[in-house]
């Protein structure tokens, strides 16, 4: 059963969404609403990896590096900025979107297992992603106009 390691794939995942919002609350906290509530959204993907890890136990996986692959792959920019910032939030919508297909396609693996709990905590956990990805689509819009447009 491979299982497992999507389960390693959307823990991992969810590791380094909490290192990237914690690294663009950092870059970015001039800006009046990035700071909180990035530190906010970190704050769900903690919790997220907390739920996540008894299922690991259940469901063992081989060790991947996908998630890495893709931290070094995004974020690699160090200037600050609208449009550093603009980049960062489109990495970390890019992130985030992958944690969601993840809590999909687990969710289908449950509902073929008729594993309930698994089942329950894929849509709990799923609907925080979704809550991340709707305030990063809002920032986006937010702040590519102007830094495209203006390009302060």
């Amino acid at each position: 059963m491979l299982l497992g390691n999507y389960l390693q794939l959307v823990y991992d995942a969810e590791k380094e969404a909490v290192k990237a919002f914690n690294r663009v609350a950092d870059k970015h906290g001039d800006e009046p609403d990035v700071y909180q509530t990035c530190q906010l959204l970190a704050s769900w993907s903690e919790a997220h990896i907390s739920d996540i890890q008894p299922e690991l136990q259940l469901y063992p996986a081989k060790p991947d590096t996908t998630a890495e692959k893709l931290e070094r792959v995004m974020f690699d920019n160090n200037e600050k900025g609208s449009f550093a910032l603009l980049r960062d939030l489109h990495d970390l919508w890019l992130l985030a979107t992958e944690i969601d297909i993840c809590w999909t396609i687990i969710r289908q693996a449950a509902d073929g297992l008729r594993d309930k709990e698994l089942k329950d905590l894929c849509t709990k956990l799923q609907k925080g992603t979704e809550r991340q990805i709707a305030w990063l689509q809002t920032r986006v819009k937010q702040a590519a106009p102007q830094t495209l447009i203006v390009g302060v």
